[in-house]
């Protein structure tokens, strides 16, 4: 579909565009689902340098372990997680998330979500019309 003179690089563009959108949205919604964790720390991704990164970057054809302690499907070990019960709460670490500024974020890609979605509705409009040889 890349040479496709109908499917050009603004259609590329306006998918990855919704990819990354979704992937922020994500994010922004496990932090809020996180908000009473302990030790959270909200994660948030800027939009147009993941837009710029995602464009120039080839779709990976494989999978890669990232550390060593991932999981592999040619492992067959158990791993193991050492920890310990705790009845001690932490909480000076409650508010590592802020509520107000969440739903900001939430609400800017929601919007940023939107104007994307027109985007690829007005471009497919323009394509039924050259298709409809202009209402011929």
């Amino acid at each position: 579909m890349t040479d496709s003179r109908i499917f050009g690089y603004t259609s590329q563009v306006i998918g990855k565009a919704l990819n990354v959108s979704a992937r922020r949205h994500n994010l922004i919604s496990s932090n809020i689902a996180n908000m009473d964790t302990i030790g959270y720390k909200p994660t948030d991704l800027d939009f147009n340098q993941t837009l710029k990164r995602a464009m120039g970057e080839k779709e990976p054809d494989y999978l890669d372990k990232t550390h060593s302690k991932h999981l592999s499907p040619d492992d067959g070990e158990p791993f193991s997680m050492n920890g310990k019960d705790s009845e001690e709460v932490d909480i000076y670490h409650l508010d590592s998330v802020n509520i107000d500024t969440q739903m900001m974020n939430l609400m800017e890609n929601n919007i940023k979500y939107k104007t994307i979605v027109e985007l690829k509705l007005r471009k497919s409009t323009i394509t039924s019309y050259a298709i409809d040889e202009g209402g011929k």
